[in-house]
């Protein structure tokens, strides 16, 4: 699948730098004009609270370091443990950020950078940027040791352009005459321990294994992932490594635990015309590394540059590959890679989401689109966790990546959101033997699904989600019907789309049972999105989804020239919908089913009902009724202390005709707590550290796509459902070079002269 892939990546640096050289000196030059809207900075208040960024290209990723060289985790898509009695788990491979330095000449002492605690009084003038726009993260400051200053700057970059290539650049400039030590290496990560079979444990017992070693669930500083006692990296055995001290390089062989194979290499580049006094190959079962001394003279800068390049089963070779490639990056230089890097996204960033008016809110679209664009990939299909390529929720792919990140992303970038469908249709037969052994027809989706495989990998402790919060089945149908209509591309229905809409429609058409004393059918034993409703009858979001993913069929089918299955239509006309008493609004749940009360997702299940995913049907007075009743009772703080639900209130909001209300529930992203500084990364409530919660930053990028615009996918096009919504502040609100149907075109909220907003749009030519 991913072999043309490799070929490319391998192939376009240089093809970069041979063939465009213009462009790519336009690049690095557009790169000088700053924005701030694109720039993200901490500085040294931010060090005791520091939160890190996020690099990525979709195919591999690493987090940032206060210093910018110590070792980071680093995660490849679809990687893998596959340990016996655990989860599935994204298989940490060796970390490739780590570059050392001492001052010091060699047996003077140990003065390592990453080994000294960071204080104003040996880090000065500290301040790292991360440069939405390029994909750059940067560390400047001065490292005092023992009466020697050296001004440091650290660049890091994983390729957007080179999906495989990586690279770190270390400049000094020393204040001082002498020799000085680097090492670059690979950390080897160890086995995590402990590790618990959570594919068997129960809740109680998996909470008395963590309590038993001494480790806690509850919410940890901000550097380290919350719920880190059971979301633990997996492992990767590395079977062979070895370098160059010559050649300057290093490469490995490894293999995530009973899982797919990965290789990995380094080329160093030192400063042009400098010769080492030494250079010595460290290898032992933790670390990989050349440890280099070199001389250094007061006010000269000596830029010391670190290539990677990554690659695993199905995309790329072997370690021969991936030294091909890193030596074939540091033959290009890094300056080449850097403009290769800014121009791959530019190119990305020709759609834009451009607000006026509102700086702030301008500055946290932008992060919410970058942690989006990092975290995937264009045509792969391997499945993306809530988290992006980190440990959270293990890695495993929810409907989060159906019903939040590919609607965020399906107008902006096309291919990328076309990888979200792929991975539901390439993990088809997963799905089909799934609901065979459940006893249902068709195709039943895991609760988790591993983003390799698509098995179900729903730990024990959660089993009751995986077989009964099955409105994913739904949510899967609905993305695939939403990329057909957004591009009205007939092959891709008939051989991809078609295939999982039949399937699903088959799942709810056996799981739906007729009530015969009703004259209805019933869907029960579920799971509501609002979990603590378990084994309940006719959660009204599951019905609602259902009955439309039974529609989305009997339309595909005719599409494509096949006959629908009459049960289709009949059991989503018939199946129940839960109303209040004259249908003033609806109910969460059957009229049976015992409120608690107690504090669920979204403040409850009704405000899913306004998804723009979901697009329900309702007339006037039934939306109004649901706001209402639903969503204007609650207090904005009490909701925004969740990234999750956002969307669908401001959508509720501007459907309501409520500007204030959607403005209030849009500032919530805001003022919850869940968007965290100094790097914006979005958490998924306000008291936890589950970061990079690409959820929540689809969601805040479909309400501005779909929210305040009233823009919905329908069969007629690219709809007005309502009138466009423009908070007080904004001047206001563009969708830049957004694609629709294969067209191209920017659509502009404003205000007429009356002041009220008015939606236009203007085409591509």
């Amino acid at each position: 699948m991913m072999d043309g892939i490799a070929v490319i990546a391998r192939a376009l640096v240089p093809v970069l730098v041979l063939l465009f050289p213009t462009a790519i000196a336009t690049a690095g030059a557009d790169a000088e004009v700053e924005d701030p809207s694109f720039l993200l900075r901490a500085g040294a208040a931010d060090l005791a609270n520091y939160f890190p960024a996020y690099l990525a290209n979709g195919y591999f990723s690493t987090l940032s370091t206060p210093r910018g060289t110590e070792p980071s985790r680093s995660y490849m898509a679809g990687l893998m443990d596959y340990t016996a009695g655990d989860m599935t788990r994204p298989a940490s491979v060796p970390a490739w950020t780590e570059i050392d330095f001492n001052p010091s000449a060699p047996g003077a002492g140990q003065a390592w950078l990453d080994r000294v605690p960071m204080s104003e009084r040996r880090f000065r003038d500290y301040q790292q940027t991360l440069d939405l726009h390029a994909g750059t993260l940067t560390t400047r400051y001065h490292f005092l040791d023992r009466g020697r200053d050296t001004a440091v700057e650290v660049t890091t970059l994983v390729s957007e352009a080179s999906p495989h290539v990586a690279a770190s650049r270390f400049r000094i400039t020393p204040d001082y005459d002498g020799v000085v030590q680097l090492s670059f290496a690979l950390t080897l990560w160890a086995n995590h321990a402990p590790r618990f079979p959570l594919a068997q444990m129960s809740g109680p017992e998996m909470e008395e294994a963590v309590a038993a070693y001494g480790l806690s669930l509850q919410p940890r500083a901000p550097s380290t992932p919350d719920r880190d006692a059971v979301w633990y990296p997996g492992y990767v055995q590395v079977r062979n490594s070895d370098g160059d001290d010559k050649a300057l390089t290093l490469w490995l062989d490894g293999q995530a635990e009973h899982g797919q194979s990965m290789a990995m290499a380094v080329a160093i580049a030192l400063p042009e015309g400098v010769e080492p006094q030494s250079v010595t190959l460290h290898r032992d079962r933790f670390r990989l590394a050349l440890d280099v001394d070199v001389k250094v003279e007061r006010g000269h800068s000596y830029a010391f540059t670190k290539y990677v390049a990554l690659s695993r089963a199905g995309w790329g070779g072997a370690a021969t590959d991936d030294l091909a490639l890193a030596r074939d990056a540091r033959e290009h230089g890094f300056d080449k890679l850097l403009a290769a890097q800014r121009d791959a996204w530019d190119a990305l960033w020709q759609s834009d989401i451009v607000i006026e008016g509102d700086p702030k809110a301008q500055q946290a679209v932008h992060s919410e689109l970058y942690y989006l664009l990092s975290s995937s990939a264009p045509d792969a299909s391997w499945g993306l966790g809530p988290c992006g390529l980190t440990t959270c929720y293990t890695g495993h792919a929810f409907w989060d990546s159906d019903t939040w990140m590919f609607p965020a992303l399906l107008l902006i970038d096309p291919a990328r959101a076309r990888s979200f469908v792929a991975f539901r249709d390439r993990t088809l037969e997963a799905a089909r033997q799934r609901a065979r052994q459940h006893g249902f027809d068709g195709a039943m989706y895991p609760w988790e699904s591993d983003p390799e495989n698509g098995t179900d990998e729903t730990p024990h402790s959660a089993v009751v989600l995986a077989d009964t919060e099955i409105h994913v089945n739904a949510d899967v149908a609905i993305a695939q019907w939403q990329y057909y209509q957004a591009t009205h591309d007939r092959d891709w229905l008939k051989n991809h789309g078609w295939p999982v809409l039949r399937e699903v429609a088959k799942f709810w058409a056996s799981r739906a049972t007729w009530n015969a004393q009703a004259q209805r059918y019933d869907i029960a034993h579920l799971t509501s999105v609002a979990e603590s409703y378990n084994d309940i009858l006719n959660d009204t979001f599951t019905n609602v989804s259902a009955a439309k993913a039974l529609r989305i069929a009997t339309a595909a089918a005719t599409l494509v020239g096949e006959r629908p299955d009459p049960l289709w239509e009949r059991v989503s006309k018939q199946l129940y919908i839960p109303m209040a008493p004259g249908g003033a609004h609806h109910l969460a749940f059957d009229p049976t089913v015992a409120l608690h009360g107690g504090v669920d997702f979204g403040g409850g299940p009704m405000s899913l009902l306004f998804l723009p995913s979901l697009d329900l049907e309702m007339s006037p007075e039934l939306r109004r009724g649901d706001y209402e009743y639903a969503i204007r009772p609650t207090a904005v703080a009490r909701a925004s202390s969740g990234s999750m639900n956002m969307v669908a209130r401001v959508s509720a909001a501007d459907e309501a005709g409520d500007a204030a209300g959607a403005a209030a529930w849009f500032a919530g992203n805001f003022t919850g707590g869940t968007l965290k500084p100094p790097f914006n990364v979005r958490t998924e409530s306000a008291d936890n550290n589950v970061g990079y919660f690409m959820t929540g930053s689809g969601g805040f990028v479909q309400s501005l796509i779909y929210g305040f615009t009233g823009l919905r996918i329908r069969a007629a096009g690219l709809v007005d459902a309502y009138a466009p919504v423009l908070p007080e502040s904004w001047k206001s609100l563009t969708l830049r070079n957004v694609v629709f149907r294969g067209q191209r075109l920017d659509i502009h909220v404003t205000r007429d002269a009356a002041g009220v907003a008015r939606l236009t749009r203007d085409v591509h030519r």
